[in-house]
């Protein structure tokens, strides 16, 4: 088992949504994985089959994301994220978006590009939502970051890059003469509501794609069984 780990490690590179863990002590220190950086005139997101980062749309205007931005790997917002979501908005019929759980990360120093993986710590949360789907967003600090490592509370953060966080995800899906998007935020939550989301997200993960701890002993099995054939 270690060493098909080790050999798969060395041959191949993790899918960033699949093969990637969670965090190395979920959910208080967490992996996320960044796909768009503040300087981003496009936005990028990873393709679900490929794992490769892909181009998915050019920004019809001049939104530009206020910091780092990813997801969770190995996370799902599907049935507990949108039941947690209705539960704390007394809204009906919300389901999970059926994607990785996002997160913005803050960070002092620039970082000037994507496909990367930073380790992070979770301090609050912005409860969006997007038509009927929860589309939670996840407020992280970078692990040691100078400036902004010993954050541990939404409280934390100013009044006016809340703002400006929430401005950008209730315009950027705005194009030219187009009806707007029906896009809410209706809440920001503290360290403790996005702990409740990340293991809701966590737990929606397993249900939909299995137990990523367990995914070398079925393949180890599998590898034994075509052996035998």
């Amino acid at each position: 088992m270690t060493r098909l780990r080790e050999l798969l490690n060395l041959l191949f590179k993790p899918h960033p949504w699949h093969g990637l863990p969670a965090g190395d002590r979920v959910p208080e220190l967490l992996n996320a994985f960044i796909e768009i950086v503040p300087t981003d005139t496009v936005k990028y997101e990873v393709d679900k089959d490929s794992g490769y980062l892909k181009l998915d749309r050019p920004q019809k205007y001049s939104n530009l994301c206020p910091t780092l931005y990813g997801f969770i790997p190995q996370t799902y917002c599907g049935k507990r994220t949108g039941d947690y979501c209705a539960e704390q908005t007394g809204y009906q019929n919300i389901v999970g978006d059926g994607d990785p759980l996002d997160v913005c990360v803050l960070a002092e120093k620039p970082i000037l590009h994507g496909d990367i993986l930073l380790k992070v710590i979770p301090i609050g949360g912005l409860r969006m939502i997007d038509g009927n789907q929860a589309d939670d967003k996840i407020i992280a600090v970078l692990k040691d970051d100078a400036l902004y490592g010993h954050w541990r509370e939404i409280s934390a953060c100013p009044q006016a890059l809340l703002d400006r966080l929430r401005h950008y995800f209730l315009t950027y899906k705005e194009m030219p003469i187009q009806p707007r998007p029906r896009i809410e935020i209706t809440h920001v939550y503290s360290r403790a509501g996005a702990i409740t989301v990340i293991e809701a997200a966590l737990l929606d993960y397993k249900e939909k794609f299995g137990d990523p701890q367990k995914r070398y002993e079925e393949l180890e099995a599998l590898l034994r069984s075509m052996s035998s054939i």
